[in-house]
């Protein structure tokens, strides 16, 4: 064994791109109800742009639970980490960046 942790939910991407920071004019959901977010994420299976823990609502991880599609990305400048929930392991995808 290598040490090293695989996640096992990488066949549930499905996008083929990460949006900028600069194009996503924001939580999906904090938009809907004028809330505010600190970090966004992107779920790497449908493409829908949450935000982070650190956020008053969660939307990203309440998105990975509700929806079941595990995996993450940040699409904060110079971040290029993923994470998956239910292995609750960080990963580096390598995915182009829209743009």
């Amino acid at each position: 064994m290598s040490g090293m942790a695989v996640c096992s939910h990488l066949d549930q991407i499905q996008i083929t791109e990460v949006p900028t920071r600069d194009g996503v004019p924001g939580c999906e959901e904090c938009l809907k109800t004028g809330d505010r977010w600190v970090h966004l994420r992107v779920c790497l299976t449908c493409g829908k742009v949450g935000c982070c823990d650190s956020s008053p609502n969660r939307h990203a991880s309440r998105h990975a639970r509700e929806d079941e599609h595990p995996l993450i990305r940040s699409i904060e400048p110079g971040e290029t980490w993923s994470y998956c929930f239910i292995d609750d392991q960080a990963l580096l995808i390598d995915l182009p960046v829209a743009g």
